[in-house]
């Protein structure tokens, strides 16, 4: 909203500095600020209006250590992300980018069924929340929403790398701070390719597994996106609820994640540096830059009250919102085949529940009782059995995030 005032008022009158409106890097300047002010000063008044109102975690004895003590700490405070992330991309973003409109519209959607969930365990008093299969109704109805409009909405296209001699090549002009250059690139074209690591060129199109050159296998082609954006909203959502179970740990290895996601939506959304490395240009998508900013400091303003001893829970008002946006911020950028490497730490709390359950059932019914692979699962409890500190944990976690995340930064180099 600032931004487009300032962009019409300047249009009539000498607004001193206005021109740095203009800038990607300034904007995301300002959104990261923004963003850690709300986590920190107003996060501290949300916590204060939770504790009044007696909303805390209702902990259940899993004989983990340190586990009783956290009763009673204030849940829900995934609304400090979710304000700490609208505020600054509704002052600084160019709300006029669909690719902006449709993380928007996945923050409240998520934001709202977390809350819900969180509302039936804390004043309705049931333990299980809202029913699962009302929650992969919601994340499948934003998988429709996402793939849709990316199937249908003119502004979402990609470019190819093209010369002079290309036909229907266009100059594409790129304006920066002491340098204007241009470069040649085809016309938008309407596409399922995405980025796949470690491939020659670094492309897979869904095409390819529908055959036919027909209006029929272009329909399934699109179908089989949407199903796709469906099946990675609902595993990174649910990857990163799992997650959610030690002071910090979500929060810290979510960091990375959007940092990662912001540079290569800056790198995607860029003529020159797409060109440079060889990847998609997006037009547009740059402008997630300054998403992934807020993003990323409503995460370092919330892990100022949530890190150990956290003195407030995100609840799955934070947790299923962080995890299905950073999964609709992957397809936007094309960039969801890197996800299982990017977001490795989610995905790996993922797998110990499922083979956790899977093997005890399999056991259960050959052996007559149930055996277990983990002492206990999601992952992270399983070295809190081991008697590992939970600071310990948590801190591992995240530089194994660290690592994952610039692994995934290398793929775009390694074909």
């Amino acid at each position: 909203m600032l931004y487009a005032l300032i962009d019409y008022l300047s249009r009539f009158f000498d607004i001193p500095g206005a021109g740095m409106f203009r800038y990607l890097s300034f904007r995301s300047a300002m959104a990261i600020i923004c963003a850690l002010l709300i986590g920190m000063i107003f996060g501290r008044w949300i916590i204060n209006v939770l504790v009044r109102k007696q909303i805390g975690e209702d902990i259940r004895n899993l004989g983990l250590e340190g586990q009783l003590q956290k009763k009673g700490t204030p849940t829900m405070g995934g609304l400090i992300i979710l304000a700490a992330i609208l505020v600054p991309i509704l002052l600084f973003g160019d709300l006029t980018n669909v690719y902006v409109q449709l993380m928007v519209v996945a923050t409240v959607w998520l934001g709202l069924i977390g809350f819900l969930d969180d509302y039936i365990k804390v004043f309705r008093h049931r333990k299980e929340g809202l029913k699962g299969r009302f929650k992969i109704v919601g994340q499948v109805g934003l998988g429709l929403i996402v793939g849709t409009v990316m199937c249908f909405n003119s502004d979402i296209v990609i470019r190819e790398k093209a010369t002079a001699q290309t036909p229907d090549a266009e100059i594409e002009v790129i304006e920066e701070p002491r340098l204007t250059t241009s470069v040649y690139v085809t016309d938008g074209e309407k596409s399922t390719k995405t980025t796949i690591p470690f491939h020659k060129n670094n492309e897979f199109d869904y095409h390819w597994l529908i055959p036919g050159d027909s209006e029929a296998s272009d329909a399934l082609t699109w179908i089989l996106y949407v199903v796709v954006a469906t099946l990675v909203i609902t595993a990174v959502s649910n990857g990163a609820n799992l997650t959610d179970g030690l002071d910090g740990l979500v929060t810290g290895v979510s960091t990375p994640i959007v940092v990662v996601l912001g540079v290569l939506a800056y790198l995607s959304g860029h003529a020159i540096y797409a060109d440079y490395l060889n990847i998609m240009y997006i037009p547009g998508s740059g402008e997630l830059l300054v998403y992934a900013a807020a993003f990323a400091g409503a995460l370092l303003g919330f892990l100022w009250y949530n890190g150990y001893p956290a003195q407030v829970f995100m609840g799955d008002t934070g947790s299923l919102a962080i995890g299905g946006v950073i999964a609709v911020f992957a397809l936007l950028i094309r960039k969801e085949l890197l996800l299982p490497l990017l977001c490795g730490v989610f995905l790996m709390e993922s797998l110990s529940v499922m083979i956790q359950v899977s093997y005890f059932k399999y056991t259960k019914k050959k052996y007559g009782e149930g055996r277990r692979i983990f002492l206990m699962s999601p992952l992270h409890h399983h070295y809190q059995k081991k008697e590992i500190p939970e600071t310990r944990i948590v801190l591992r976690f995240w530089l194994v995030q660290i690592l994952l995340a610039a692994m995934t930064l290398v793929t775009l180099k390694i074909r």
